[in-house]
């Protein structure tokens, strides 16, 4: 059987196309707005020593929207209906997010449109997309309308797919990070009849870490992640990329304290990774972390009562507990303080609790502010808004077993696996190894 192809729409910096390759899956290639998160994606995935896109000539190696692609190349895209196994990706989730304003004119909100188009034009066997568990009820024209997952579904059935849905937990396959997603999985109709296709995925977790070295019996944390970048007991160095002065980072070292978990965040890694510069907070601010470590409950946002007694207005300000996975990361540096040291995270730091190996290396300004910030994506937004290779992995596993069984078209429906072990569901969602529904 010949390797599969995807195509990954709202790429970003390229944590979705990561785990698809790693998985099996190849790309012909990536559609991705913002040119930074272009130059990180091409830097890794298109150019370098891990591409695994098959660009067609046709299309520019650059960033581009998808309503731009639609209109300057229908006819070379149509052209590939047929060819392409996949259609994957996550339209910007910033209109959608808790977190936002969540404006239903948010014109971001119309690129889920234009993603069913070119589902509509290509016509894929599977598709797979992913949002903020906000796209589960923010509705579409204000308080009469559907949801947009219902909205989605609704589309994709309409155009001849059989619908599921699921919020899945990323730190369930090994992201040491508390992190719901909403994803859809769509297959053509009556290809995968009586199959869910996320109890599939739920059946194999524990063979999933198990193959990844990770643990079985408990959740990746984020000392697990992190304690080979500590900088207790570790040398500073002056900041040695570009050409920014008056920074440190950690004169990284490999390390006999490194967690299974690392180990595997290090495979074909040489060297030291990039992105260790360190914040260069003041020492009130230094003092003021340091007190919240030290007084404040781990793991949890700080209270009403600890932001007034530290005189801070962030309400997802957050101190990383060692012993548990992160909360969600976010695209702002200043959310999380680290678990014993007083100080925010490195952008290493944070792409490790996304599952980024460390041979990923990112590419634009570390953060933006003023004007910038609105149409900025710096790297600490990067890996904020990225799926999480590892657990883009586990799905893109799962669809290339369910690809591997579709067959042609002719070929009689999918049969039903056998449900053995922990799996369950309750309510259309996913129920987490503990029992619980994500959430």
């Amino acid at each position: 059987m010949a390797q599969p192809r995807f195509i990954d729409v709202f790429t970003g910096c390229g944590g979705l196309s990561l785990g698809l390759a790693n998985a099996g899956w190849n790309g012909v290639l990536a559609i991705e707005k913002h040119p930074d998160a272009f130059a990180t994606l091409r830097h890794n995935l298109i150019d370098g020593t891990h591409a695994h896109y098959d660009w067609p000539e046709w299309f520019p190696i650059a960033h581009s929207g998808i309503e731009e692609v639609l209109e300057q190349h229908l006819e070379n895209l149509s052209a590939l209906k047929g060819t392409i196994d996949l259609i994957a990706g996550g339209p910007p989730c910033q209109g959608f997010s808790a977190a936002g304003r969540r404006n239903p004119e948010d014109p971001r909100n119309r690129l889920v449109q234009h993603y069913l188009r070119l589902i509509k034009l290509l016509e894929p066997p599977l598709i797979l997309m992913e949002n903020v568990r906000g796209f589960t009820n923010m509705r579409v024209n204000g308080a009469t309308g559907m949801t947009y997952s219902d909205h989605v579904s609704q589309e994709l059935r309409g155009m001849g797919y059989d619908v599921w849905t699921a919020l899945l937990m990323a730190s369930d396959w090994g992201v040491p990070q508390r992190r719901p997603r909403f994803f859809i999985v769509a297959v053509q109709q009556g290809r995968a009849a009586g199959i869910d296709p996320f109890l599939r995925l739920r059946v194999g977790r524990r063979a999933f870490l198990r193959a990844n070295g990770l643990p079985e019996d408990g959740p990746v944390t984020a000392k697990m992640a992190l304690q080979d970048l500590e900088l207790a007991g570790s040398d500073l160095i002056p900041y040695n990329e570009g050409r920014i002065s008056g920074f440190q980072q950690l004169d990284y070292q490999e390390s006999e304290r490194a967690s299974p978990y690392a180990r595997l965040m290090r495979k074909n890694a040489k060297g030291s990774p990039d992105c260790l510069r360190l914040p260069r907070h003041s020492a009130t601010i230094q003092t003021r972390f340091r007190q919240i470590l030290e007084t404040c409950t781990a793991g949890r946002h700080l209270s009403d009562a600890d932001r007034a007694k530290y005189d801070t207005k962030k309400r997802s300000l957050t101190p990383l507990a060692a012993d548990q996975p992160a909360c969600t990361i976010t695209t702002l540096p200043d959310d999380v303080i680290h678990y014993s040291e007083p100080r925010i995270l490195t952008v290493r730091e944070c792409a490790r609790l996304q599952s980024f190996p460390d041979w990923f290396s990112f590419r634009g300004p570390y953060t933006t502010g003023g004007d910038r910030r609105r149409t900025g994506c710096p790297r600490y937004t990067q890996v904020g808004n990225a799926v999480p290779p590892l657990l883009a992995k586990a799905l893109g596993e799962m669809l290339f077993g369910l690809r591997g069984a579709l067959g042609d078209k002719s070929t009689k429906p999918l049969e039903v696996v056998e449900m053995t072990g922990e799996a369950g569901t309750k309510g259309g969602e996913i129920l987490p190894s503990d029992g619980r529904i994500a959430a």
